[in-house]
């Protein structure tokens, strides 16, 4: 199954082409549209409604009652080129000659313009200001960016999940996406600590394990999954896979050219440990950072291994007892 999904096929007969989503986080607003749409319609629990103090992030990571989960990482540095001058931010009195030229001298705007002149033309242009090496306010603030990230399972190609399930509640649509028939789930558990991003959850007070669908019901009416309908930025992407990685390489090198050189993708190589994933992303950064591990291996890729060492350990067992008894017999 496996090998046939990297070579576009999911096993089904006149099957669609594998589908999937592309989320560039490079784009996202992190206005939480995705996670609100997701529960809307899948029926989804609500998870506490509390509030965690991890800055607008009051979900914490997915879950069985979240499907989609969007992440605010705050960091001391620039996006690329861009300088969103909040540390040229004044804190004193606003509508002033003088927080005007600091606000735009902070947005790059190093001539008057009509903003460093007073109404008798006598007051000098703004100064050009460096934002970075000299915070304007007592406090030290300096130069910070938020890293929106929207994550969802990744519907791998070498799906651990798939492997341990010991009554096929979870399965491969035609779509190459893996799916959670909540109704034969025996809430053995056994995919929780297979999946190597920690995706599967068990509900509480159920027992049973929940995770995106990527909405199969919307996908077989011809529908796009609904977080990436409500998404108004088009972080979230729609679409056949391999369509998406083209559209992706092509953004990662218009980030590049324009001078986001950390920008790099992640989940989209079918070559990596597993085989690729049916949801990648567009990172900022380390993968660390965003709380995704560095190289993910499928959990079960040794399983092969380990059963044939198991028969030869145990056939070895056995010809050893067997030696002892006719041994003894003599």
């Amino acid at each position: 199954m496996s090998d046939d999904l990297l070579e576009g096929s999911t096993g089904y007969r006149d099957a669609p082409p594998r589908m999937g989503f592309f989320t560039d986080t490079s784009v996202c607003i992190g206005c939480k549209a995705c996670e609100v749409a997701c529960k809307e319609w899948n029926a989804i629990p609500d998870d506490g409604l509390s509030l965690l103090g991890m800055s607008y992030d009051n979900t914490g990571m997915l879950g069985a009652d979240t499907w989609r989960h969007v992440a605010f990482i705050e960091q001391d540095k620039p996006l690329g080129r861009q300088n969103n001058a909040v540390a040229a931010m004044p804190a004193g009195p606003t509508a002033t000659h003088h927080d005007a030229d600091v606000v735009a001298a902070g947005l790059g705007e190093r001539h008057g313009a009509g903003l460093g002149t007073d109404t008798g033309g006598t007051r000098p242009s703004a100064q050009p200001l460096d934002v970075l090496g000299a915070p304007v306010s007592p406090d030290g603030r300096k130069e910070l960016r938020w890293l929106m990230a929207s994550d969802v399972c990744k519907h791998c190609t070498h799906a651990a999940c798939l492997d341990v399930c010991p009554t096929g509640s979870l399965m491969r649509t035609e779509f190459g996406t893996v799916i959670v028939q909540e109704d034969i789930c025996n809430g053995c558990g056994y995919c929780v600590p297979a999946c190597p991003y920690g995706v599967i959850d068990q509900r509480k007070d159920d027992g049973r394990v929940w995770k995106c669908t990527l909405c199969y019901d919307r996908l077989g009416a011809g529908q796009e999954p609904a977080c990436a309908k409500a998404c108004p930025t088009d972080s979230i992407q729609y679409g056949p896979l391999e369509e998406l990685r083209e559209r992706a390489a092509e953004r990662v090198s218009s980030l590049h050219d324009a001078g986001v050189s950390e920008a790099r993708l992640y989940g989209a190589d079918p070559g990596d440990g597993v085989g690729g994933a049916g949801a990648f992303f567009l990172l900022l950064d380390e993968p660390e950072v965003y709380g995704f591990p560095p190289d993910p291996v499928v959990t079960t890729r040794d399983l092969p291994r380990t059963w044939k060492h198991t028969a030869l350990a145990a056939a070895g067992v056995a010809v050893a007892a067997v030696a002892a008894f006719v041994g003894s017999r003599r």
